[in-house]
């Protein structure tokens, strides 16, 4: 274990997920998952020589943390030295204030802590574990990465929503995006897939799973994304709704006296895939919509048609297109929904591959060499993301 080893913590409402990397191989030593944080829950372990499983019960974000690191000295690496770099946390919400990973201190503590009301079930469960691992890392360096960090470079015509300038100054009412991490990575390992530089390319990036958004990346910075103020905004995803008209709220609020809490709580976990279809998960859609089932036929339609509109869109953004990306679980793992989006894009000349779509590598070219436009899978590595933010951020310490 070296200087340049970081420990990535990813802390949800209900979990705690984590990853011990070098920051520079990439290389993975662990990973892990602590699950149903609040009661009776499951801890999972990985390393070169094997996975290891238990039963836990964690309380809060501190004893899942402290879970992990027993695992940690049980299974390895043992990170009780002197060796880590620094603990790497995804933050998912850093408003207009937060543009790039800091070292977190007392101060940028208090300000995730205020933009709770941004992201209310992502920036509490995230603070929960920065503050777990301050206690269980005492004089190793805490760094917040946080998702919207990345589209802070869009312009003002593409982050500004047109509402009332009150809305906009005192509630810090604008587009900030997601998924930054992921893009930023995705968009940068395609470009060295093209082998050309970040600064050289025009990629739009599909991040697809549960939650989704599309990203146009130009010159290494995005310049447009399809989530908004929150993740609501864009694409259908699993249980949220992604674009609808403004006025839905209100109209449903006269007609079926739904208030804001209710609505809200609809287009978040009951819409989407599975307000169209019933199911959220996209293999259960897949497998009824091969069975003949209408619904999951028109879910599935209406979510690819929605993809498409946004590559068309960002095409034009863009200037140009020189690659797509897929990544995400759906991105990574779904040969229909490639299949869906690619042969709709003929008006961009993109020529799919069937059988590099059906099969390969898990980071393959899934279009023809005819293609004007070259598609690709990318897996996604958040974490090696975080870790190399943290290298960035403060040093090689290897020597």
């Amino acid at each position: 274990m070296g200087g340049r080893t970081v420990l990535v913590v990813n802390a949800g409402s209900s979990s705690l997920k984590y990853q011990v990397l070098d920051a520079v191989s990439g290389r993975t030593a662990a990973s892990g998952l602590v699950d149903r944080i609040g009661g009776p829950g499951h801890l999972r372990h990985t390393t070169d020589d094997g996975t290891h499983e238990r039963e836990v019960t964690c309380r809060d974000h501190r004893e899942a943390l402290r879970a992990a690191r027993e695992a940690l000295r049980e299974h390895g690496p043992d990170l009780s030295g002197d060796g880590l770099l620094a603990v790497g946390h995804r933050v998912v919400h850093g408003g207009p204030e937060f543009t790039a990973p800091v070292v977190v201190d007392d101060v940028v503590v208090e300000a995730i802590r205020s933009l709770a009301p941004l992201a209310p079930l992502h920036n509490p469960a995230n603070l929960g574990g920065i503050l777990s691992a301050r206690e269980s890392f005492p004089g190793v360096p805490q760094v917040a990465v946080f998702d919207t960090a990345f589209h802070q470079s869009m312009p003002s015509e593409a982050h500004t929503y047109a509402v009332p300038a009150e809305w906009r100054e005192r509630h810090q009412v604008r587009r900030y995006g997601f998924h930054g991490t992921s893009h930023r990575y995705v968009s940068r390992r395609t470009a060295e897939l093209l082998g050309r530089a970040p600064e050289d390319c025009a990629v739009i990036v599909l991040h697809l799973g549960n939650g989704a958004s599309a990203c146009a990346v130009l010159g290494g910075r995005s310049i447009d994304t399809s989530m908004g103020l929150s993740p609501l905004e864009g694409l259908v995803m699993g249980t949220r709704s992604g674009d609808v008209d403004p006025a839905l709220g209100a109209y449903l609020s006269r007609v079926a006296d739904l208030d804001a809490k209710a609505y809200d709580e609809a287009l978040n976990f009951r819409s989407g895939l599975l307000g169209l279809a019933g199911v959220s998960d996209l293999r259960e859609l897949e497998q009824r919509r091969a069975a003949g089932d209408d619904d999951a036929a028109l879910a599935f339609e209406v979510m690819t048609y929605r993809l498409r509109k946004y590559v068309g869109a960002y095409a034009v953004a863009l200037g140009r297109v020189d690659a797509i990306a897929f990544t995400g679980g759906i991105g990574e793992n779904s040969v229909a929904v490639r299949a869906a989006v690619l042969d709709g894009l003929g008006a961009l000349g993109v020529v799919l591959d069937p059988q590099a779509n059906e099969a390969g590598e898990p980071e393959r070219r899934v279009t023809t060499g005819s293609s004007s436009v070259p598609a690709w899978v990318v897996p996604t590595r958040e974490e090696l993301e975080i870790a190399r933010a943290c290298l960035s951020l403060l040093g090689d310490e290897s020597g």
